[in-house]
């Protein structure tokens, strides 16, 4: 192969292209920037989406917030957008700190130690935002 184009490269510029296209405010489109455009839900409407609206008796937002961070790390803490946004639901649904940390620690025996390392970098970071703005 003499082609020298990066295929990812080229996919990239194609859909920024086309979003640029549909919307020329999306030139300067990045993945976080549009994490600050979602803004954290109340805790009663994370009840409410994935709570206990689903099951009564079942489990509560958090709980299945909990798991949902489990899920992204074990998947290999690839998603940063998402990762970042569940952390601040959880913090939003009350999940502490820790809770945070050991449902992510837990997952090293699945995920493996650089997948739990880059979704506690993750985490870290909106903990870090969030004593901040605390403050």
């Amino acid at each position: 192969m003499t082609d020298k184009t990066n295929p990812f490269e080229a996919m990239i510029q194609q859909a920024q292209e086309m979003a640029k296209a549909m919307n020329p405010a999306l030139e300067s489109f990045t993945p976080k920037g549009f994490e600050n455009l979602w803004p954290t839900m109340p805790k009663d409407m994370m009840e409410m989406f994935f709570g206990n609206t689903l099951n009564k008796d079942g489990l509560d937002a958090k709980t299945r917030l909990l798991l949902t961070l489990a899920a992204m790390t074990v998947l290999g803490a690839q998603a940063d957008a998402q990762i970042r946004m569940t952390v601040r639901h959880l913090i939003e649904a009350g999940a502490t700190k820790q809770e945070i940390v050991e449902t992510i620690g837990q997952m090293s025996m699945f995920a493996g130690i650089p997948a739990m390392t880059r979704a506690l970098e993750l985490a870290q970071d909106v903990l870090a935002d969030q004593e901040e703005s605390d403050t």
